[in-house]
């Protein structure tokens, strides 16, 4: 198994720091992980994307990948170089809160209100934490211990005053959409 997955969003909300969180989880599963992150020139507002391939053998797909298994998109700014990469038949899970664009028919789609949950958390910078945990609920590529442990090892020494919070927003965000299973999701050729 072999699944590339695109994050994408503006710069200043989180992107970066899940695609690292969800590479990290991948690596704690005893899984193969590349992981490429990809951001504008401005410190907030700009476009960010990542792309994270996880694997259970060695690695095939370069780092920039042409094709994707599936995307989560805090914000559909910059979602039109991500949506023509989505194979038929991918998953996209999109913020609710921020995600206006339309969303092509032929993806498996689910809104998550990802800000909202996290401002409800008092935790608004989180709103990517809780998309991933929303993703890796959903898909089962990685479970929500391991997105803890990466997270708190991913935090650099002088944000650990926000680690808890983090958590709070995994955590919430893991309960967003049903649970799924890895081996059905293998079982679907996208």
């Amino acid at each position: 198994m072999e699944r590339e997955v695109l994050i994408t969003g503006i710069g200043g909300q989180g992107v970066q720091l899940a695609a690292q969180v969800l590479a990290r989880a991948a690596t704690l599963e005893d899984r193969e992980v590349t992981y490429l992150g990809v951001y504008g020139g401005m410190m907030r507002g700009g476009n960010t994307d990542s792309t994270v391939v996880v694997a259970d053998a060695p690695i095939l797909s370069p780092p920039v990948v042409s094709h994707a298994w599936a995307a989560i998109g805090m914000h559909d700014e910059f979602w039109a170089d991500v949506d023509a990469k989505l194979r038929a038949g991918g998953i996209a899970v999109v913020n609710d809160t921020t995600f206006g664009a339309q969303l092509r028919a032929d993806l498996i789609v689910h809104r998550v209100p990802a800000t909202t949950v996290a401002a409800e958390l008092g935790s608004p910078l989180s709103g990517a934490l809780v998309m991933l945990a929303a993703f890796c609920a959903l898909t089962a590529l990685v479970n929500t211990e391991s997105l803890v442990a990466a997270m708190r090892a991913s935090i650099p020494s002088y944000r650990t005053q926000h680690a808890d919070a983090n958590e709070r927003a995994l955590r919430a965000g893991a309960q967003l959409l049903p649970a799924g299973d890895l081996r059905a999701w293998e079982a679907v050729r996208v």
